[in-house]
């Protein structure tokens, strides 16, 4: 994680600030009230995952593109009496060098460019310094947020020039990360085993598919960003190249709040709105068939601004035993 205490010419001096704590959760001074998480740092991030998706077989969404959610930034951490307090623990202790003592003493104390912490603007403003996003202290995208903590006037914006600061945009990101969605198991039809060039029909419950969201916030700043996850489709992949689907693109719309049809009495002739034929048995072993929803996630905030993020996607395998019809001579 990136420290921006730390001591470069005496590795492992210095532990505060500069990321050493995941703020997107809770510290170790933190809990949970319910569903909401709460924390007692100041200004991390706390999440109400009360209309997340639960239960075992929930899973996170997958971006379907590169975008990832930040894995560091922004926010108040220390009041003025907090950090001096802190690092004058850590100047009075053995670990420093002289050289990184001098300089955060400068930086902090010695008017270059701040006076004694701001101590006499205590309840004035706090503080900002790095979180890492929980999950993600291994990327190197952790890494970005190594500036010095930073002082902000109550109700002003953060500078202009530290783009991780936190945004409500930002929020929604994180609280895209929280997402959990139902495991997507279809029902096939027929029961048991699929039979070869003949149609088997795929749907989901769609009670179970329902919008879920995660709320992100920063109550001192009076900032938050709802994230909400609606799905739009059900792609199938049969696991075998000697296979088609149906739709031929194998991308099932959910229409009506529906995704496929239920395979029932008198439609075996028909061809399924959902669904894959097998055109070689699976003989003494099973295809994997793949069943991915698509997820279209967009967000809304306190401060009015909202949007799309990029869509994202959960998957999951079951196995289709596929044999061959059997004729009966007479």
């Amino acid at each position: 994680m990136p420290n921006a205490f730390a001591d470069k010419t005496n590795p492992g001096a210095g532990s505060f600030g500069g990321g050493s704590s995941s703020g997107s959760d809770t510290s170790a001074s933190g809990g949970r009230e319910g569903d909401t998480l709460t924390s007692a740092v100041s200004g991390a991030v706390i999440f109400d995952r009360s209309k997340n998706g639960s239960g075992q077989s929930a899973g996170a969404v997958t971006s379907a593109t590169s975008w990832t959610p930040p894995a560091c930034y922004y926010a108040p951490k220390y009041t003025p009496k907090e950090l001096s307090a802190q690092m004058r623990q850590v100047w009075e202790s053995s670990a420093p060098s002289h050289e990184w003592a001098l300089k955060t003493q400068n930086y902090f104390v010695n008017g270059e460019p701040y006076k004694d912490f701001n101590e006499d603007r205590e309840g004035e403003g706090y503080w900002w310094d790095a979180y890492v996003t929980k999950g993600r202290e291994a990327d190197p995208g952790a890494q970005d947020c190594d500036e010095m903590p930073f002082w902000v006037d109550e109700g002003d914006a953060p500078p202009a020039n530290v783009p991780q600061a936190i945004t409500s945009e930002m929020l929604a990101q994180l609280a895209y990360a929280e997402i959990r969605v139902p495991s997507t198991k279809v029902d096939l039809a027929p029961q048991g085993a699929s039979k070869v060039n003949l149609p088997t029909w795929v749907w989901l419950d769609t009670a179970k598919f329902k919008p879920v969201s995660v709320m992100a916030s920063v109550p001192l700043l009076g900032l938050s960003a709802t994230t909400t996850a609606e799905p739009v489709s059900l792609k199938i992949a049969p696991g075998t190249d000697d296979a088609v689907t149906y739709p031929a693109s194998g991308e099932c719309e959910i229409r009506n709040g529906k995704i496929g049809d239920p395979y029932a009495k008198g439609k075996a002739d028909q061809t399924p709105p959902c669904g894959v034929e097998y055109l070689r048995s699976s003989g003494n072993g099973s295809y994997k068939l793949q069943a991915t929803i698509t997820w279209k996630i967009s967000w809304t905030s306190t401060t009015g601004q909202g949007g799309n993020l990029p869509n994202g996607t959960f998957g999951d395998d079951q196995n289709v035993v596929v044999q061959e019809i059997q004729a009966v001579n007479r």
